[in-house]
């Protein structure tokens, strides 16, 4: 049988607020798995879950982060009305704000396959098969966690989708960032995921059109499913 994974829409939700709604479904999942490695009497499983919500302004910035990637000052932050959270995922500094679609997948990997890598290669492939619906040619670039356009050719290389996972007893949280109507104004003040020299870009910038939240959430749960071989159970709209 296929792995279920429950798909939930969150809605505009604050970075902080969705951050521990995920720690707590993490948390239920890894309480699960220690009972069933103690021998203890217990009738539940782990629980997948594949979150979407967008976030107010917000600058983050993983465990491997540079502060000096942020350009601008505390001050500033507060004028222009974006808060700053440091985060316990991979990877160093980004920008989620309206206008991006946020997905925070909780999977527990050891019912898939038990490689960090793999899921992040996995994730990209996801993003890669949404934006080639919009006529869009993404991939990889060596060494980079994300998904990029043109990332092979010098001076033209712009990132699309940011990625960073925490990963505890094999069940992951965080996720990833598409930009799709995002404001790339916000990029301006950071040197995003830590990568000089490479630009920003958007689903819109791209094709020259706003594209409507809801549809690229429904490739990104189609592909999902494809791409994970599970079955994802209906969206439900959690506001």
């Amino acid at each position: 049988m296929k792995q279920q994974i429950r798909v939930k829409d969150l809605g505009r939700m604050p970075y902080q607020a969705a951050w521990d709604y995920q720690e707590r479904l993490l948390q239920e999942n890894v309480q699960v798995k220690a009972d069933l490695r103690n021998g203890l009497e217990t009738n539940a499983v782990t629980q997948h879950h594949l979150l979407f919500c967008e976030h107010p302004p917000v600058y983050t910035i993983g465990k491997s982060g540079h502060m000096e990637h942020l350009l601008i000052s505390n001050t500033q932050l507060q004028e222009k009305g974006i808060e700053f959270v440091q985060t316990n995922r991979g990877g160093d500094i980004t920008f989620h704000g309206e206008g991006q679609v946020v997905g925070y997948p909780i999977i527990d990997l050891e019912l898939f396959f038990t490689d960090i890598g793999k899921y992040l290669r996995l994730l990209e492939e996801v993003i890669i098969r949404m934006l080639a619906d919009y006529g869009i040619t993404a991939g990889r670039s060596k060494g980079e966690t994300g998904v990029w356009i043109d990332a092979d050719i010098p001076g033209r290389a712009r990132k699309i989708c940011a990625m960073g996972v925490r990963c505890s007893r094999w069940v992951t949280m965080h996720g990833f960032a598409v930009n799709i109507n995002t404001n790339l104004d916000y990029f301006n003040n950071i040197i995003a995921c830590g990568i000089v020299g490479k630009q920003v870009t958007s689903l819109h910038k791209e094709i020259g059109r706003t594209v409507p939240m809801e549809a690229v959430k429904e490739k990104i749960t189609r592909y999902f499913a494809e791409v994970f071989e599970a079955e994802l159970l209906p969206v439900e709209v959690v506001h």
